[in-house]
């Protein structure tokens, strides 16, 4: 495999059931731009289709990194940041408690004929 400048992370988050609408409007108002913010490269957000298993409390998203130092580094800052810890909280006591059941992450190398690297 020929050497690459990025690295990516595929993270899923299992919603709690019914919550989520409340996942997306987190994500969607407060997350990316503290994404932005700390240097988070989104790729993108996707949900799977209808009639899918998983298709009413999965979301799923792929971020790129210079390299897996650069991705720990802003995770750090990121979940140290005033506004997001205060986002984190009014979400959930708006929605009570936690949006989600459980998060993934994997980092993913590109192999040498990925059109994305």
């Amino acid at each position: 495999m020929a050497p690459t400048s990025r690295v990516f992370e595929l993270r899923t988050y299992h919603a709690v059931p019914g919550k989520l609408d409340a996942l997306h409007d987190r994500f969607r108002d407060h997350t990316l731009p503290l994404f932005d913010k700390h240097g988070l490269t989104v790729i993108g957000f996707w949900t799977p289709q209808g009639g899918q298993q998983l298709s009413r409390d999965t979301l799923v998203y792929l971020l790129a990194f210079s390299d897996r130092d650069a991705a720990e580094a802003a995770w750090s800052s990121f979940r140290a940041d005033p506004a997001w810890i205060q986002a984190k909280a009014e979400s959930e006591e708006r929605n009570g408690g936690s949006l989600t059941t459980s998060v993934e992450s994997v980092f993913l190398n590109p192999t040498g004929y990925s059109p994305l690297r």
